[in-house]
């Protein structure tokens, strides 16, 4: 079993595949037959698994090196919290470790990321500055020997406003409002004179420790929620990675197993349960159903795309083409039993084929006379006069392939050609190239 295992990864087999497709790479090999043909199988099996998973944790290193590099850009690109995405696109959108992630959304998403860590630390900074300066101030008032708790912050103000740490605070509400919390303290401590040295140090170390320990709940409150905030961005992006695996894998699934457009869901599923991949997808019923979908609308863009082409490379077609005398021209083409097994859905996307087309061709044949120069406001009334003006515009006209294309449509192209005629009288004539128009001069 070793050496056929061996063989197995010698011709590469492919961890998406099948049995019966990747059977041509190892049947003529010497070592297929140590096995009986169950066993074959059973190893085929088991090797594809492995592999699955093995190739799973490769794509999934190879994406945490190209994230890991777009984050180190992120960093490098020194962008602050106001940074916009399409900002840092368009100064980094052609380097490697911007295309190395290739979806946009993801990137996006990487950058907004990147953006909240940018705010979360601004704003934990912030609170340290804030700490930081009502501690100095606080000091500040602990220095003024005169400050008792009959002060008035009025005066004492007056004192310390030349002070840098007076000047740090830059709201006169949060200064006033310190100030009386330390007052608070002041009387909270009074009669501490007739306390004796020993009494005084034990309640200054008290303080100090209740201080300390607030701090330390304080900070483990906030190192809390950024842990929790970490964990769940991590969690998430774990899962996506696994959702798009999911969804690479199904595909990969589907491209293999369902090449027909006339088989439902259910009956698709049925033979999808007996790939080994099935059960490597683990995805919901509703998100297999919507790639089936998905798939199936692919399938039939490309068979109709091939189905026109057909159509349109039998130059015998022309507008007024019946199905009966277009299908003995065509039945042969492997194009033609490709799109569909029913003559009807043929048939009707046969007309649907002709009706596009001769829009196409309406539209361009209106375009073809406004390139006509032989025609302008004056038309009108020449053909009126006389069907020379007419002979020398088809003079003009019979040489281009936008005209030649509705010969077999006659009436049609001379009443466009009559309705441009009228729309030209309509406008009359062009204003000098120096006037405005009626509609500015107002």
């Amino acid at each position: 079993m070793e050496q056929f295992r061996l063989m197995l990864a010698e011709k590469e087999v492919s961890a998406f595949s099948t049995w019966e497709k990747e059977l041509h790479k190892i049947v003529f090999d010497p070592r297929y037959l140590l096995l009986t043909s169950k066993e074959r199988k059973q190893v085929f099996d088991q090797h594809v698994k492995e592999r699955a998973e093995e190739e799973r944790k490769e794509r999934a290193a190879k994406l945490k090196q190209k994230k890991d590099e777009y984050k180190e850009l992120l960093k490098e690109a020194k962008i602050t919290s106001r940074t916009s995405f399409s900002e840092f696109a368009g100064k980094y959108g052609r380097e490697e470790r911007f295309k190395g992630i290739e979806k946009m959304r993801e990137r996006e998403h990487l950058f907004t990321d990147f953006i909240h860590e940018l705010k979360r630390r601004d704003k934990e900074d912030k609170f340290a500055r804030k700490e930081r300066v009502k501690t100095e101030f606080m000091e500040l008032l602990k220095e003024q020997k005169s400050l008792g708790v009959k002060s008035s912050w009025n005066d004492v103000k007056k004192n310390i406003d030349s002070d840098s740490r007076y000047k740090a605070v830059e709201s006169s509400t949060k200064r006033e409002e310190w100030f009386k919390d330390h007052i608070k303290g002041l009387k909270g401590n009074v009669g501490e004179e007739t306390v004796d040295d020993g009494e005084k140090e034990r309640r200054k170390e008290a303080e100090k420790q209740r201080r300390i320990e607030e701090s330390l709940k304080e900070r483990e409150k906030v190192v809390k929620e950024q842990l929790s905030s970490s964990l769940k961005e991590r969690d998430k992006e774990r899962d996506n990675q696994r959702k798009e695996e999911a969804v690479e894998n199904f595909k990969a699934l589907l491209a293999d197993m369902v090449r027909s457009t006339d088989m439902t869901w259910k009956e698709t599923r049925r033979g999808l349960r007996k790939d080994h991949r099935w059960d490597l997808c683990t995805l919901s019923k509703q998100e297999k159903e919507e790639l089936f979908d998905e798939h199936l609308k692919v399938l039939n863009k490309k068979k109709r795309d091939a189905f026109h082409q057909l159509l349109f490379e039998t130059s015998q077609i022309d507008l007024t083409s019946t199905w009966k005398d277009v299908r003995k021209l065509i039945k042969n083409d492997p194009r033609f039993d490709k799109f569909s097994s029913s003559d009807r859905k043929r048939e009707q996307e046969f007309y649907v084929y002709l009706d596009e087309r001769l829009q196409r061709a309406q539209e361009e044949f209106r375009q073809l006379l406004k390139e006509t120069k032989a025609m302008n406001y004056k038309s009108k009334s020449l053909l009126a006069e006389s069907d020379q003006h007419m002979r020398d515009i088809e003079a003009f006209l019979e040489n281009d392939k936008r005209y030649l294309i509705l010969e077999c449509k006659q009436q049609l192209r001379q009443k466009i050609l009559m309705d441009y005629v009228d729309e030209l009288a309509r406008k009359g004539p062009p204003p000098p190239p120096t006037q405005a128009e009626p509609s500015r001069r107002k």
